[in-house]
């Protein structure tokens, strides 16, 4: 059984706006709810008895608390005020985790070790043909010497860890040490850049990513 006394939307919201100890109480038992609930959510992810669990678990639920506090206008009762809130802490968390996996990742291992490390998704139900595989390979190994012609060292790194490692965009902004929309605009225009290279050789990010989807 959760751990807290049931609410209407309506009542969550009257009384997390209210004063004092309804306020409070009404904070403590939505702690619970999304403590009780961070196990279930975590499940693929992280098991309860790691002993990462527990501070991750603490951190999440704190984030989520002010995150939902600050957005209540935001709720449109589409669903149950909690089935919202543990949407955000599953957001919270998984970002975090994310954020933790990177954490002693260098950028520089990410260039040395770049090459042929990424699977395309055709491979995830079914072998492809040889020919398609020789194919792709091809196309992977064109579009990294790409990047390694038209973009700026600093460009290089950003589109190695977001575009192809899948580093979170703000642990990658830590990482060179950069605001979130300026890493932003340096993704962008080095995107741009491989856009006007493939033009000139007369192919379409289109073609390539249907390349990768033929099995």
């Amino acid at each position: 059984m959760p751990p807290m006394a049931k609410r209407t939307n309506e009542q969550w919201l009257s009384d997390l706006r209210a004063d004092a100890s309804r306020r409070e109480t009404a904070l403590a038992d939505l702690r619970a709810d999304i403590m009780y609930g961070l196990p279930y959510a975590l499940r693929d992810w992280l098991s309860p008895n790691d002993p990462r669990f527990a501070a991750l678990a603490e951190e999440v639920t704190q984030e989520t608390l002010m995150r939902a506090l600050n957005h209540l206008d935001s709720f449109e009762g589409r669903s149950q005020f909690t089935t919202w809130v543990h949407k955000i802490a599953a957001r919270v968390a998984l970002t975090e985790l994310r954020r933790r996996h990177w954490k002693d990742v260098s950028l520089d291992s990410l260039l040395e070790s770049g090459e042929g490390e990424r699977t395309p998704r055709a491979t995830a139900d079914h072998e492809p043909e040889p020919e398609v595989t020789a194919e792709q390979a091809d196309l992977l190994e064109h579009l990294q010497r790409m990047m390694m012609e038209e973009l700026t060292a600093k460009q290089l790194r950003a589109m190695m860890a977001v575009g192809v490692k899948a580093m979170p965009l703000e642990e990658a902004a830590r990482r060179l040490g950069m605001k979130r929309n300026a890493l932003y605009k340096l993704l962008h225009d080095a995107r741009l850049r491989l856009k006007r290279r493939l033009a000139r050789e007369g192919l379409s990010a289109a073609e390539l990513l249907a390349a990768f989807e033929r099995r």
